[in-house]
């Protein structure tokens, strides 16, 4: 046993120096991953902070300067123009100057004063369908708020909502943590799938055959070391994360790391199941790059999976990205414990099971 372990732990060392040995190639293991990770915190965010907006204003009264005063001070809007006719809403709107215009009817005034509804029309942009949406929404509870404020009578019912592990419902938060897996999943296999091929084409992977190591020896030396890069990765980003966006973590170190441990170990036996087939480093990388689109889009990172056709949601069980972000997610925002994420375990483990033996079968038995 103690030779068996020290044939691997001679491999590990020898692919741990072939990653390491050269500067530009420890800098591309992690420099990436950081920059990243801190372009989706600043770029990727769906909070509504900032909505240009026009006026269309005939008649100018007291109501409808008040209600803009309201919009102009929540900090998000920012009045663009104020416009004469409603020929010219057309032209702010194509040139992506505005994302909405707020159109008053002339009588709007007399009509409130009369105790009658006046209309307030807005006209979106609706190829930013998401942010429309939003603003139409902030733009609904201040003219509610408007509203309840003239009648000077509160409503019989007064709905109060809470927002669990995210009170502020920032973007951030849902999105940063799911990072932690993704972001590492995709350099992680793309060295797993490089490993075997690199070998292959500098020749040395047959020589590595007839020596007195077996597959699953040869197996285990290739994976711990993308399984050490993808858990220093995710540590890179869980610190960036952390301790500079400031998104506080309400779970288990331990249990996280055991998470991103079966992870990444599912990830690794895809990538060298890729490795074993492709024949040199060009069809491994292809074959990478081919295959992280669906795994991400079919992730639930942006779009949840309940929202999938069945078909699709049956073929992200296939997908251990799927489960390692809902295993973070809860882990880092909710705080759940092993009995409440248990089942998110058996399909990454099942996958490992089958693409680690697979990669194996396929170092030797590979059709050239």
């Amino acid at each position: 046993m103690v030779d068996y372990l020290r044939r691997i732990a001679f491999l590990c060392r020898k692919e741990l120096i072939t990653l390491l040995k050269e500067p530009s190639s420890r800098a591309m293991l992690f420099a990436p991953a950081l920059m990243q990770a801190l372009l989706f915190g600043y770029g990727a965010t769906f909070d509504l902070r900032h909505v240009p907006y026009a006026v269309l204003d005939p008649g100018a009264g007291a109501s409808s300067t008040e209600l803009l005063a309201r919009l102009d001070g929540a900090g998000i809007f920012e009045r663009q123009a104020v416009l004469r006719s409603s020929s010219q809403i057309a032209g702010l709107i194509d040139a992506n100057e505005v994302l909405l215009v707020i159109s008053f009817p002339a009588d709007f005034e007399q009509r409130l004063a009369a105790g009658q509804q006046a209309p307030l029309q807005l006209i979106m942009d609706g190829r930013n369908s998401t942010t429309a949406g939003a603003a139409a929404g902030h733009i609904a509870a201040i003219v509610s708020s408007f509203n309840q404020q003239r009648s000077g009578t509160a409503q019989g019912v007064q709905l109060v909502t809470r927002s669990w592990y995210n009170p502020n419902l920032e973007s951030r938060w849902q999105l940063m943590p799911a990072l932690i897996a993704a972001l590492s999943m995709l350099q992680t296999l793309l060295i797993a799938a490089l490993s075997v091929a690199r070998e292959r084409e500098q020749g040395t992977f047959d020589q590595l055959l007839v020596t007195p190591l077996t597959p699953m020896q040869i197996l285990v030396g290739k994976a711990v070391p993308s399984i050490l890069v993808g858990l220093v990765q995710s540590t890179l980003i869980l610190l960036v994360i952390r301790f500079w966006f400031h998104i506080p973590m309400a779970g288990s170190v331990g249990l996280l790391y055991l998470a991103l441990l079966v992870f990444t170990i599912a990830s690794v036996g895809i990538g060298l199941s890729i490795s074993a087939v492709a024949a040199n480093m060009q069809q491994a990388m292809l074959y990478t790059f081919l295959l992280i689109m669906p795994l991400m889009l079919l992730s639930g990172l942006m779009t949840p999976v309940a929202n999938m056709p069945k078909v699709l949601q049956l073929a992200t069980y296939a997908n251990p990205l799927r489960f390692g972000i809902d295993l973070v997610r809860r882990v880092y925002l909710e705080g759940a414990g092993l009995h409440e994420i248990g089942f998110n375990f058996v399909p990454m483990l099942v996958v490992a099971a089958i693409t680690l033996p697979l990669a194996a079968w396929l170092f030797r038995n590979r059709l050239t």
